[in-house]
């Protein structure tokens, strides 16, 4: 299944061009709640009391004429992977990868969906790209084996981790409001029997930027959950960004950003410069 919001938090099942609301067969979903419908959704799935979704009768909407949403607009955590590919540890000149530096923690508050705009905060800092898998927890997970680890998954979504390219703590340059897109679905993990398999493919203004395929991880997706779930215990509607491939770049004003991963979908966002400030004039900047 691919399942969406849309429209001020409606879940929807995706079936080809079309749009299915079935927000009314969700017990205790709620529409305006921060987590949304979809997380309440994957709770249910966690707990066994899910619903088969009946479609007889219901109308369909175009997916043109629908409002996307970030499919999961609060995760619970969203989990990020330094230097997870080799290329991108190559093109930053790192001398250390994920293997070394473990796992980091992005606000939940930096979410936005398709459509919406990257918001860039500093005029003379470079702000980059960064295009992702990402995977959605659908079950408990602590201390699980990298065998067992996919028993743990929902699903798969496209992230964009946004960074700033400046001095601070890895979770600060990646946490400003609107620097995880998110969407344009989640796939469930039925159809994505093997996310380490995948292609993907990262454009910036029409430029193709970022071309790899999940195979090339450092961490595969199995071994990230396993490696996760020994730091933290992950729960349903967690998020963790699987890392990004060499190609990242600066973003401006006008830019359009899009990631396509493989059987997984596409999702777009633009950027806005236009309250961008000098980074000595962020807060804070004089104290001691």
């Amino acid at each position: 299944m691919r399942l969406a919001l849309f429209n001020k938090g409606r879940l929807a099942l995706v079936e080809g061009s079309d749009l299915i609301d079935v927000t009314d067969q969700i017990a205790g979903a709620d529409t305006a709640s921060p987590g949304g419908a979809l997380h309440r959704y994957i709770e249910t799935v966690a707990d066994g009391s899910a619903v088969q979704f009946d479609l007889a009768g219901r109308s369909r909407i175009p997916l043109t004429g629908a409002a996307l949403e970030a499919p999961l607009p609060r995760p619970g955590k969203i989990i990020g992977a330094p230097v997870n590919y080799l290329d991108h540890k190559a093109e930053m000149d790192y001398t250390t990868s994920v293997a070394d530096l473990g796992i980091f923690l992005k606000a939940n508050s930096s979410v936005i969906g398709p459509g919406e705009d990257i918001l860039l905060p500093y005029s003379d800092k470079r702000t980059d790209q960064e295009g992702e898998l990402g995977v959605v927890i659908g079950r408990t997970a602590s201390h699980v084996s990298a065998d067992d680890a996919l028993d743990h998954v929902f699903g798969y979504t496209c992230v964009l981790d946004i960074t700033v390219r400046s001095g601070e703590d890895r979770s600060t340059r990646k946490s400003f409001d609107t620097f995880t897109p998110l969407g344009p679905w989640i796939v469930t993990a039925d159809e994505i029997p093997d996310p380490d398999t995948l292609d993907l493919r990262c454009d910036v203004g029409g430029t193709t930027r970022q071309r790899t395929t999940t195979a090339d991880l450092i961490f595969s997706v199995r071994d990230l959950i396993a490696y996760t779930s020994s730091v933290m215990t992950l729960h349903p509607g967690d998020v963790i960004a699987t890392g990004t491939p060499a190609g990242v770049g600066p973003l401006a004003h006008g830019d359009r950003v899009v990631l396509d991963i493989e059987n997984v979908g596409r999702l777009e966002v633009g950027v806005d410069g236009s309250r961008a400030i000098p980074y000595d004039q962020r807060p804070g900047r004089h104290s001691r």
